[in-house]
């Protein structure tokens, strides 16, 4: 039986074909180039590390804390280990199924008749009469068999659903991944909204001090007969518009650190948390863009839906392969015997072989709707490939585009800002000389808190605009790459690209 058995097997390797559609690439429908951002071709980093752009030590501490603790990233964690198990599952099927059982059956033998009479039956206490006829008793029969059975994959079926499942497992990685970049920008992004939230209040704050001044020199004024009422009143606007905004960007102060809290998933202390957005300024490095558009495949959402392109085209076997036969084989050796003591003495061996196929003839049209069902999938799985290209290669031309001219913009917020700063002062000693009115004084404080903020914002947009990029080419990611392994097996390799 073993050799039969080792002789299918070899047959079976031999002549097992696969119906599974060969998977090709899409080309990408992007241009082959991306724009270089105002900054000239530069080669794109093979594996660019969030430390490598991110050189804020308070940050560094934040980003890792989020990465051990942040529950939706133990949520991705838990998707790839579940698809993990399928495989399993899936490759389990492609292997006989060993089963072992032992068992006692136990029946009335009262209404039996014999041939011979005063012999006991089985291992029962009752006789027979002199006519065979049984006087009751009671029958016993042990068994203790091995049973396998082997669904035959002539057709590549059950390889086919083992290579779907298999993809499905790298795409659910490839996700993981995709969450753990959006942790990484989303910690930075809010790091970076709190510092600058920090500056708003600080120019807030400045103004409404100064405003306050200015009111007190107006009521002064005032009281001496020198200054009209309107002079009082243009001052109090200046100082409630500080005061408003004060009390409203202290709330988003504290908003922004929650939102940071909840990120990292844990409490944050005072010493981790930024001053303003100037302190930040040379702890963002560039982030090398290179021009070859092919860099986009490495990005983890890319990677996911070209992952879930192959499971589909795999799924396209299965379905085709539901149109041939099923082969199972089923195999049983074991001993029987109504005495224990003699379960396992030769005599009691038992076996049998039973190979079994079945060939759908009518299912309705079952078969063909999964097969075109199969196929629509497929079809879907290669429009989302394709609009996943398509929307990182937006993601990084509009992060290019900002990048070539966000230095001309804050170098402009950052001269309009010291403009306004010595308009303001010059403005506050001629009317404190009585030259000018304090109309003046009142469209220089204005002018001066307005390129204040404006440049906390020029800032931000800049520093964001980084972490953009870093997270729109795929941040510190890999390529997996999956080739056909020995026996139509999949084999992954990781390269750095």
């Amino acid at each position: 039986m073993i050799r039969r058995a080792a002789l299918l097997l070899a047959m079976t390797a031999l002549t097992a074909c696969s119906f599974e559609p060969a998977y090709r690439r899409p080309a990408p429908a992007v241009p082959a180039a991306l724009p270089d951002g105002g900054q000239g071709a530069q080669p794109a980093a093979a594996a660019l590390s969030y430390r490598d752009v991110f050189r804020d030590p308070r940050l560094i501490t934040l980003i890792d804390r989020a990465l051990a603790n942040n529950q939706d990233l133990k949520a991705a964690l838990a998707n790839v280990q579940s698809a993990r198990a399928l495989v399993t599952v899936a490759r389990a099927d492609l292997l006989p199924q060993l089963d072992g059982s032992a068992g006692l059956t136990t029946g009335d033998s009262s209404n039996e008749t014999r041939g011979n009479t005063g012999i006991p039956n089985g291992t029962g206490t009752g006789t027979t009469n002199g006519n065979g006829a049984s006087t009751g008793g009671r029958r016993s029969t042990y068994n203790a068999d091995l049973g396998v059975s082997w669904e035959i994959d002539l057709f590549g079926r059950l390889r086919s659903l083992n290579n779907a499942a298999f993809n499905d497992y790298l795409g659910s990685e490839a996700a993981q991944r995709g969450a753990r970049l959006s942790l990484v920008a989303g910690v930075a992004n809010a790091y970076l909204t709190l510092a600058a939230d920090r500056s708003l209040l600080a120019a807030a704050i400045e103004t409404r001090t100064s405003a306050a001044k200015s009111v007190e020199l107006t009521q002064a004024l005032l009281r001496g007969g020198v200054s009209p009422r309107t002079d009082l009143r243009q001052a109090e606007t200046i100082l409630a518009q500080a005061e408003a905004d004060q009390a409203s960007l202290e709330t988003a102060v504290a908003q922004d650190r929650n939102a940071l809290q909840l990120l990292v998933g844990a409490p944050v202390e005072d010493a981790l948390l930024p001053t303003s957005i100037e302190s930040l300024d040379g702890q963002l490095a560039e982030v090398p863009a290179g021009l070859d558009s092919s860099i986009l495949l490495r990005r983890p959402d890319v990677v996911e839906a070209e992952y879930g392109l192959r499971a589909a085209n795999a799924r396209i076997g299965a379905a085709r392969s539901a149109f041939f036969p099923q082969i199972g084989l089923t195999g049983l050796a074991g001993f029987a015997s109504s005495a224990l003591s003699n379960l396992f003495q030769g005599s009691a061996f038992t076996w049998s072989v039973a190979p079994s196929a079945s060939l759908p003839i009518f299912d309705g049209g079952r078969n063909l709707g999964n097969l075109r069902y199969s196929r629509a999938q497929r079809d879907l799985a290669l429009a989302t490939y394709q609009k996943a290209i398509q929307s990182a290669f937006r993601d990084v031309a509009d992060a290019l585009a900002r990048r070539a001219t966000i230095d001309r913009q804050v170098d402009a917020s950052t001269r309009l800002d010291a403009s306004a700063r010595d308009s303001l002062f010059l403005v506050d000693a001629r009317y404190r000389e009585g030259i000018d009115p304090y109309l003046n004084m009142l469209d220089a404080q204005r002018t001066a808190y307005s390129a204040a903020r404006t440049l906390a914002s020029a800032r931000l947009i800049k520093a964001q605009n980084l972490v953009t990029l870093y997270q729109a080419l795929g941040g510190d990611q890999l390529i997996d790459t999956v080739t056909p392994g020995p026996g139509g097996n999949r084999a992954r390799s990781v390269d750095a690209q």
